[in-house]
């Protein structure tokens, strides 16, 4: 590990001399992509310094402990530092092992999320529209931007479906453990005898793809327009300014409505379609790869079902690491981080365990 992060250290600062070269910073697209890479390694060398210090400070407290010479109390004080510094040290380490994991080529990347309504019809929708919110408020929380690019709203207030897109610094990291089907046990407004019902709700999380990434030929492309409209018939369009287009080869279909621009729906649409065709490319990488597979929190797959919202109890229960939380205001509310974080670190001692097999 030791020699890995030595040449982690020796790639820093030659990312930090090619940046001090104006050919280097006039070429904008060999600065951006240096600038990337010097982001991801500035937390592992700043680690490896630390792990270096408290390496340092040990040996020296080694060697006043070796010489004889020094009296009772200096001594003591330099038994003292060598115990924190070794400790610090494994610390460091272990620290580094995670660090020094395979980083997830899309965890920089912004995310296309989409919600349906499953088993349950009305609360199903219902409840996609809390989940909607529920990560809404998360964005807001982190400063990240939403923005709409498809919905089918229902009378009662619910989503049919929704597709929105989450721009900010690690959206996919944070978000990419959501996909799958998410439980919700609670007593409908509607119902009249006070019985608990279950519905489900699909969510799937996308990595918003760059053209560059995806290829799509034109030819394989049907588009159609037709006018949008909402619940009840409100904000109907008088133009044709919804699209729908069909990507052939694959069957994929992606509407958009939101926009009243035929051209703006038209761009979103191709952003979720490329998002879908690069997500179907990594399922079959994947599927390829059966071992690497179990390295993840579940697999991803929208037909899992991951977690369960349990409203007469107050508790949210994550079916992939066995966590119970008895929060569920809280969380509905957008408060997602402890959630979030039990899931990435279960992920992380997954991998080092591997690793280390």
């Amino acid at each position: 590990m030791l020699e890995k992060l030595q040449s982690v250290a020796d790639r820093y600062e030659e990312i930090n001399r090619q940046l001090m070269d104006p050919n280097v910073v006039s070429d904008t697209q060999n600065y951006t992509a240096l600038m990337r890479e010097l982001k991801h390694l500035t937390p592992i060398v700043e680690k490896y310094n630390e792990y270096k210090a408290a390496q340092k400070a040990a040996e020296e407290a080694k060697e006043i402990l070796n010489d004889s010479s020094h009296e009772k109390e200096f001594r003591e004080m330099a038994e003292e530092q060598l115990v924190e510094s070794r400790a610090k040290m494994e610390k460091c380490a272990e620290e580094l092992k995670v660090l020094l994991l395979p980083r997830d080529p899309n965890d920089d990347k912004n995310v296309i999320i989409e919600i349906r309504g499953g088993a349950g019809g009305d609360e199903a929708a219902l409840f996609a529209a809390t989940l909607f919110r529920m990560y809404s408020m998360y964005a807001e929380s982190r400063r990240w931007k939403t923005e709409i690019y498809s919905a089918s709203p229902t009378e009662l207030g619910g989503y049919k479906e929704i597709s929105f897109a989450v721009s900010g610094e690690g959206a996919y990291s944070r978000l990419k453990f959501e996909s799958g089907v998410h439980r919700v046990q609670r007593v409908p407004e509607t119902e009249s005898q006070g019985r608990v019902h279950t519905s489900t709700v699909t969510v799937a999380v996308l990595p918003e793809v760059e053209e560059v990434e995806v290829q799509i030929d034109p030819g394989d492309l049907q588009i159609d327009t037709f006018r949008s409209g909402g619940a009840g018939g409100q904000h109907v369009n008088k133009t044709e300014s919804a699209i729908r287009i069909t990507h052939l080869p694959t069957g994929l279909v992606v509407e958009c409505q939101d926009e009243r621009s035929q051209h703006k729906n038209r761009e979103k649409a191709m952003k979720i379609l490329r998002s879908r065709l690069y997500e179907k490319m990594q399922a079959e990488q994947n599927a390829a790869i059966a071992s690497q597979r179990k390295l993840q929190v579940g697999t991803g797959d929208r037909s899992e079902r991951i977690r369960t919202y349990n409203y007469p109890q107050g508790r949210v229960s994550d079916h992939r690491i066995n966590l119970t939380l008895y929060r569920l205001d809280a969380i509905l509310d957008g408060d997602l981080d402890e959630l979030l974080d039990a899931l990435i670190t279960y992920d992380q001692a997954e991998k080092l365990r591997s690793a280390g097999a």
